[in-house]
């Protein structure tokens, strides 16, 4: 694959292409799904892409290669060239990273033990575990994979890395309005603790029978990781400066100045060891690096690729996507609170594990609902009543991030179908957010 993908930056440029980005990745995955507490379905799979994008100096093609046999690969030079000429100009691209780059290695981001470990044990020790915590039923997936990647560009850039990743979604069931869910993601096999997921999963559930109908207002609410990160990681996109340039973020013109409570800390570290999305490179071959996107309340940067960073004037942050600058490792700084001390000073309040459907109603304010789902557990005088079920969350991001009362000191990483970027986050409590009823 790297001899091909050289010489498809060379054929490219040999017919007029001034700007060539090509990516490679080899993956090998496996996949086993469960329900009902048993396994339904195992899949093992293989796949090898090759991503091509191209400038002719400011009209922009880009495809992607799955077979590569002679005839394909010179059909789809031709073609791209053919698109890119006729594209029309794109004022925004201004250029790509200019390398050579010396890269730093990132720990515990491969680990060739996680493709021959016993996934079935694992599945089946995690739906034990869930159910000795009073769960009747179970349903999930684990996922492994292993991976290579190659970039090569025509500005000098040439770099490769492989990682490995294990990840376990786990939903229990009591009964039928009582669940509880979590996930478990790393890198490496030996900070993988599913089997705590799983209990608390089971935890969940067993402790949520019997919900009452919750009532609208003003609530005290105490975000569970797995919750939370829905919402930060909604924060990390609408700091990409492609969001602010679409009219897709409510962080429009809010560089130096508060949009959080002091006491948030927020930023991207792609460089953090057993991060799911850490990697060495962006998708122009730049060294990642940390960005601080919120300081005490303050918001710092957008995320930079080359062309943004240049017409912006500012720092590059190493966010390529080569249109779209993107996160890849959200992190909400920890503090020093712990959960039963949150809890003891909430007088009326909700912990909610869990969110689906969250959609904005208005990106450029920040203003979207969601609905809790799982775990939701009333909070009266300090203590833990019992839980409800039938709520929804209507309200803007500004408000969640400025109403930030208390973040707690146990962070813990999450991938999930909700949080598109990977997020680690720590319990959060976030005073007056507004409880409205579902529409039925």
């Amino acid at each position: 694959m790297k001899n091909l993908s050289q010489k498809i930056k060379r054929d490219l440029m040999k017919k007029g292409a001034t700007h060539v980005v090509i990516g490679t990745s080899k993956s090998n995955s496996d996949q086993i799904k469960f329900s009902n507490n048993k396994i339904s379905t195992t899949k093992s799979w293989s796949s090898i892409d090759l991503s091509i994008f191209i400038a002719i100096k400011n009209k922009l093609a880009t495809t992607s290669l799955k077979e590569f046999d002679k005839k394909t690969i010179n059909s789809t030079i031709t073609n791209l060239i053919k698109v890119a000429k006729l594209s029309q100009p794109n004022k925004d691209f201004l250029d790509i990273a200019k390398g050579p780059f010396k890269y730093k290695n990132i720990p515990d981001t491969y680990d060739k033990k996680i493709q021959k470990i016993n996934k079935v044990k694992i599945v089946e020790d995690s739906i034990t575990k869930a159910l000795s915590e009073g769960a009747k039923r179970t349903s999930g997936i684990l996922e492994t994979s292993e991976s290579s990647t190659y970039l090569t560009t025509s500005s000098n850039v040439e770099t490769e890395g492989k990682g490995t990743f294990i990840h376990l979604s786990l939903r229990a069931l009591s009964e039928k309005d009582a669940s509880g869910h979590l996930t478990c993601s790393s890198r490496t096999l030996s900070k993988f603790n599913y089997l705590k997921a799983a209990q608390e999963a089971g935890s969940i559930a067993s402790e949520s029978k019997n919900p009452k109908p919750g009532s609208p207002g003003k609530y005290n609410i105490l975000f569970k990781p797995l919750a939370f990160a829905n919402l930060l990681s909604l924060v990390g996109e609408a700091s990409s400066v492609f969001s602010v340039e679409s009219g897709l973020s409510f962080l429009k013109n809010k560089i130096n100045k508060k949009i959080a409570s002091n006491k948030v800390t927020f930023l991207d570290n792609p460089t953090v060891p057993n991060g799911i999305g850490s990697t060495r490179f962006d998708a122009e071959g730049h060294p990642t690096q940390k960005t601080e996107l919120i300081k005490n309340g303050i918001f710092k940067t957008y995320l930079h690729n080359t062309s943004s960073s240049k017409r912006y004037k500012t720092k590059n942050t190493a966010n390529a996507g080569i249109i779209s600058p993107e996160a890849s490792n959200l992190i909400l700084k920890k503090s020093d609170w712990n959960t039963q001390e949150m809890i003891k000073q909430t007088k009326k309040g909700l912990i909610i594990t869990n969110l689906w459907y969250t959609r904005f109603k208005n990106y450029a304010t920040g203003e979207f609902s969601t609905i809790p789902r799982d775990g939701i557990f009333l909070i009266e005088n300090g203590k833990i009543k019992h839980p409800i079920k039938g709520i929804r969350i209507s309200e803007s991001l500004p408000n969640i991030l400025k109403n930030v009362h208390a973040i707690g000191n146990n962070p813990y990483q999450i991938v999930s179908w909700e949080t598109n970027v990977p997020t680690t986050t720590p319990d959060v409590l976030i005073k007056g957010v507004n409880i409205t009823k579902p529409v039925e």
